[in-house]
């Protein structure tokens, strides 16, 4: 019987893999037997998670160091891939900036690196027909700026609302080569990500209770969803955003 929850053998691009989500969705895909392409901007970071990557099945893995805020450095990483079953768009930055401080410079950088750089590498992934008709794509969205809106949260948040609407329009277009293109919605994820020196262990300890199951994400979690929706168990669901949070949005 075939299992259609595998990715057994499916090629891979996971962007943002030098950490966090990005490299555990990376280790599990290529656990489970997928061919893995990894990018991001630091070489160091990148190699490590290289270093990770489970070999053990005579997987062809691959690591681009690229800044996809750089249209020579796209182009490249587009170049050097071959056909995809699957994209994982997991690279971006946060930013905590209440609005009135919030200076274009700000927003510039923010939706470079959170919308303008994925959506402009899917859409050549596109045209040049890089992905396999039946692909699955999947973008690291949020629940900041479509379910939950905080203080100091208006770029960060706005972002990501421009990427999850770009990808129902993908989700429409790519549909006439049954690519699929979906988002996932994460809520708090314990990673690097999250510790920065403005906020304290205690803090982010407290507020975790907050949660209707008591702690945040791991990595794991929204890893896990990403590879449910990367198996050809999901080939009838495509223009959706999967809320992970532990509750909160219904808190």
């Amino acid at each position: 019987m075939k299992n259609p929850f595998t990715i057994d053998g499916k090629a891979i691009l996971v962007t943002g893999a030098s950490s966090g989500i990005g490299r555990t969705t990376a280790v599990l895909c290529s656990e489970l037997g997928a061919n893995i392409i990894i990018t991001g901007r630091d070489k160091d970071r990148l190699s490590s998670t290289f270093d990770m990557l489970d070999k053990s099945k005579g997987q062809k893995h691959m690591q681009i160091v690229a800044d996809l805020t750089k249209e020579d450095d796209i182009n490249t990483l587009i170049d050097s891939a071959n056909k995809l079953d699957g994209v994982v768009l997991c690279a971006g930055k946060g930013l905590h900036l209440p609005v009135q401080f919030a200076t274009k410079d700000h927003m510039d950088e923010m939706f470079n690196v959170n919308f303008f750089a994925p959506s402009e590498l899917l859409r050549l992934l596109y045209k040049k027909k890089k992905l396999e008709r039946g692909a699955s794509v999947v973008m690291m969205s949020s629940l900041g700026g479509k379910l939950i809106f905080r203080g100091k949260n208006s770029i960060y948040g706005a972002s990501k609302a421009a990427l999850s609407s770009f990808m129902r329009f993908c989700a429409l277009e790519f549909s006439a080569r049954r690519i699929r293109v979906n988002c996932v919605c994460p809520g708090m994820v314990d990673t690097p990500f999250i510790h920065r020196d403005t906020v304290t262990d205690e803090q982010l300890a407290e507020d975790a209770q907050r949660y209707p199951l008591k702690r945040y994400g791991r990595a794991e979690d929204i890893a896990n969803m990403i590879v449910f929706l990367l198996s050809d168990a999901t080939s009838w669901v495509t223009g959706q955003e999967f809320v992970i949070d532990g509750g909160i949005s219904i808190s």
